[in-house]
């Protein structure tokens, strides 16, 4: 993750850093969680100056990437993201455009107004009161009707990243009883969204419905037969994304907690001299390790299109998302009273860790995942012996 292949690499992630050090320090996303803004569009146009929203996208259709490795590119970013915990909408944005490039025709306006960063876009997938879900009809009901020009969506969706600031929002919805996506512009008459808080202090959600909403035949994202490969390819980018960011923010937070260790005395004696907390902290710094090289492998399997990336993204969601805050809490711990005050960052590197843990499956949920993916390759290896 943060071992960069090629020098250009390099100037990409530094320069993701500068900028984010300097635009959107931790003081930024206070003062943002104060205003009440999720994050200011205009900063986002900045970031996609600089290629934040190309990385995905190939060079016919606008985009492009320093390395040529989009995916790896786009995790290094979200790792630098995780350093000042950014606001903005990387993911959704991001994970739109995983599907529309996979089925471009039809959508390469939105696909360059996305690029520009002129049109922030989220993918709708969630359904009230259901966990992640899309593997099948029986998951969603939100619906899509044919019509004479196109097609009737009805239905609801919630936790919607940034739906109240997207102009389109790309919508998993079935059809003829087949699970299909479809593009919609948030100011379609029938469209109604309502913001939800999170429990991050920047990341805002929007419950979304759809009443007798009216698209056109183009508004379809692929065929029927492709639809389920592009959502498991939006699911892989989402997740290596919420790991990503998570190693970015373990590494500034174990930093931080170093550096106190080092910095604060008790009984004349540094408390990183302690025994006891030196084992605390090698515990943590094998975790982070662990970390690190299991988002590695997600990202390398993902960037590869290899078929163990549907269990190696499983892997490292079900691991980092399962370590991720204990370290945290264990941190907090470590600078003791202080840790636990509104004043101290800690908890807003611990409040986005706490919300990516439950998005797009619980840790639990990709343990199962892993192990009946791991259960059907033993047994397409024993059919094949």
């Amino acid at each position: 993750m943060t071992d960069v292949a090629n020098p250009e690499q390099m100037l990409f992630a530094s320069t993701a850093q500068a900028f984010l050090e300097k635009e959107v320090p931790l003081s930024r996303v206070r003062q943002l969680h104060a205003d009440g803004i999720s994050f200011d569009p205009q900063w986002w146009g900045r970031a996609a100056e600089l290629g934040w929203a190309s990385l995905l996208v190939p060079e016919e259709l606008g985009g492009g990437s320093p390395s040529g490795d989009g995916v790896t590119d786009l995790a290094l970013l979200a790792e630098q993201a995780g350093h000042t915990v950014a606001p903005g909408p990387l993911h959704p944005v991001s994970i739109v455009l995983a599907g529309l490039v996979e089925a471009p025709s039809g959508h390469e306006e939105l696909i360059e107004s996305l690029v520009s960063g002129e049109t922030v876009a989220s993918w709708a997938v969630y359904e009230p009161k259901r966990p992640f879900a899309t593997a099948t009809a029986s998951d969603i009901d939100t619906r899509a009707t044919r019509t004479g020009s196109g097609y009737r969506i009805n239905g609801v969706k919630d936790r919607v990243e940034a739906g109240d600031q997207s102009g389109t929002v790309l919508v998993v919805a079935v059809c003829d009883g087949e699970v299909r996506q479809f593009v919609v512009p948030t100011d379609a008459a029938g469209v109604t969204i309502t913001p939800q808080a999170s429990i991050d202090l920047v990341k805002r959600y929007a419950r979304v419905q759809f009443d007798g909403v009216e698209v056109d035949e183009s508004a379809v994202v692929g065929n029927a037969e492709q639809t389920p490969a592009i959502i498991e390819r939006q699911r892989q980018v989402a997740l290596l994304l919420q790991c990503a960011e998570i190693v970015g923010i373990l590494d500034a937070v174990l930093a931080m907690t170093n550096q106190w260790l080092v910095d604060r005395h008790s009984f004349g004696r540094p408390l990183a001299s302690y025994q006891a907390l030196k084992h605390r902290a090698a515990d943590m710094k094998m975790w982070f390790e662990a970390a690190r090289a299991t988002t590695a492998g997600a990202v390398a399997a993902v960037a590869e299109r290899s078929p163990e990336a549907p269990k190696l993204v499983s892997v490292a969601k079900a691991y980092v998302a399962e370590r991720a805050p204990v370290m945290l809490q264990d941190c907090v711990q470590l600078h003791g009273g202080i840790g636990v005050t509104w004043e101290h960052d800690l908890h807003l590197y611990l409040r986005r860790v706490a919300l990516y843990r439950a998005l797009y499956g619980s840790p639990e949920d990709h343990h199962r995942a892993v192990y009946a993916l791991s259960r059907k390759t033993h047994a397409a290896e024993e059919i094949g012996a």
